[in-house]
């Protein structure tokens, strides 16, 4: 099994096995979320094991349980990680077009068969303790900023929002209001009506300049 910060190739000559450059806390982190999304995508919620995660991203259980302490922990992280994060943040030249092309991405990979899955699992795991649950509906709430800021960054200087608005809490108020809908409503795809709405009605009067 591979260490946890560093990655081995088999050594040229004799047989012996070189050291790459050592991974660090952040960039094991990472290679565990891109490993646990694959390993999700391809396998499924009911194929998902810590050990087959592990493999993937070249490392071992104890590196993973540090950050994760259980396979529920780390699949939501995963789920999260694959319906909110896109590479590249919408630039339409908008705010209001910039948040409903992000939120309109994100209600897809909810409603995607990978998307369904994994949340269903959770869900059915989640439901067998009270405190995991409440967990769980934390996590979706909270939403991951970064992306929303950036775009909230660009709307500053546009002046289409105002400075204090550049908060977590704000911004991740449309994605989580999104993943309420699709908590409530199941595998059903959201509408555009329903991310017009959160757009519209409850996200741009409040970051708007006053």
């Amino acid at each position: 099994m591979a260490p946890d910060d560093a990655a081995w190739d088999p050594a040229h000559g004799s047989g012996g096995r070189a050291r790459r450059p050592r991974r660090s806390a952040a960039q094991v982190q990472q290679a565990v979320l891109r490993a646990a999304v694959d390993e999700l995508t391809d396998r499924g919620y009911d194929g998902f094991t810590m050990d087959r995660v592990a493999a993937r991203a070249g490392t071992n259980k104890t590196a993973i349980y540090r950050r994760w302490p259980s396979r529920t922990s780390l699949a939501l992280a995963a789920y999260r990680q694959l319906v909110a994060r896109p590479e590249n943040p919408p630039d339409t030249g908008a705010l209001r077009s910039d948040v409903i092309a992000l939120l309109r991405a994100a209600a897809d990979r909810m409603s995607s068969p990978a998307g369904a899955e994994i949340l269903r699992g959770l869900v059915m795991d989640a439901r067998r303790e009270p405190e995991t649950m409440a967990a769980l509906r934390d996590e979706l709430a909270r939403g991951e900023p970064g992306t929303m800021l950036t775009i909230l960054a660009r709307a500053v200087a546009r002046g289409e929002a105002r400075q204090g608005s550049l908060v977590p809490r704000i911004a991740t108020l449309p994605v989580a209001l999104l993943r309420n809908e699709h908590l409530l409503n199941g595998p059903e795809p959201i509408t555009d009506e329903t991310i017009t709405e959160i757009v519209d009605l409850v996200f741009l009067p409040l970051v708007r300049p006053r």
